[in-house]
């Protein structure tokens, strides 16, 4: 297989991994006796990853882009986080809610710059109601501590406010269900930037899968805010390589430098 083949399908494999989903490659041994035939396979055919949002300079305001993405179903104008969170009520518009204990709305400055979005609550986050709370969430308010501001000068949500059952990566249908809500509390906050933490809340917000690693540092214009790709806090508790944690210094820097601009 030639270098390049190589590493394209390398990319393939993490990206893969990345969504959750069980590798192919893995096969269950055949029975004794029992092999398995034979048979001729083909590599897939894959697309490019990267959005078709331009990217943009954090250093330099340009045109907006929103109109690449349509209209975000669910923007209600004048709308307020108040608003938003009781329009949800004690919501059971998908198959998330029986396993629920709390509702993760989101936490933190209704008029914040930075606006951090994860994929779901987690056992802590369910058992509290607030996002970000647990193992992951106390890494994240490093994070934010690093960067000179509180937890309470950011706003955190996620992509679905309920807890998918196992910590489990959102389904398709529960994304569509939940995601009115998210587009209509960035809408009502307006940042300055949305960081999206993790390859689901990217997938979410851009409308195609994205591979963090190939995006992750970048930038694109995102109805009237910029969007920022990056890691998810939960990434860097598994074992990974010492390359991830100068890559997050550099995002957290380049936040920073844009916030303070």
């Amino acid at each position: 297989m030639s270098e390049p083949r190589e590493e394209h399908l390398r990319d393939w494999l993490s990206f893969a991994e990345e969504l959750g989903l069980t590798p192919f490659y893995r096969r269950r041994a055949a029975p004794q006796g029992s092999p398995l035939p034979a048979r001729k396979i083909s590599l897939p055919v894959i697309e490019d990853p990267t959005p078709t949002v331009p990217m943009v300079s954090m250093a330099h305001e340009t045109p907006q882009t929103a109109s690449l993405f349509g209209e975000v179903p669910g923007h209600v104008e004048g709308d307020t986080l108040e608003k938003i969170r009781a329009d949800i009520g004690d919501c059971r518009r998908c198959k998330l809610w029986p396993h629920r204990a709390n509702i993760v709305f989101g936490v933190g400055n209704p008029r914040a710059e930075l606006v951090f979005v994860g994929e779901g609550p987690g056992a802590d986050e369910d058992a509290q109601g607030e996002p970000f709370v647990g193992r992951a969430g106390r890494l994240l308010n490093r994070w934010i501590e690093s960067m000179g501001l509180t937890r309470d000068a950011v706003y955190i949500c996620n992509v679905v406010k309920c807890r998918p059952p196992a910590n489990r990566t959102p389904e398709k249908d529960e994304v569509e269900t939940c995601s009115p809500f998210l587009f209509r509390q960035l809408d009502a906050i307006r940042p300055k930037l949305i960081c999206c933490l993790g390859a689901s809340a990217a997938k979410a917000l851009l409308g195609k899968p994205i591979a963090i690693t190939r995006v992750r540092g970048q930038v694109f214009d995102y109805r009237g805010s910029k969007l920022f790709l990056t890691y998810h806090p939960a990434y860097l508790l598994r074992p990974h390589s010492p390359t991830v944690d100068r890559e997050i210094r550099q995002d957290l820097e380049k936040i920073r430098t844009f916030l303070s601009a």
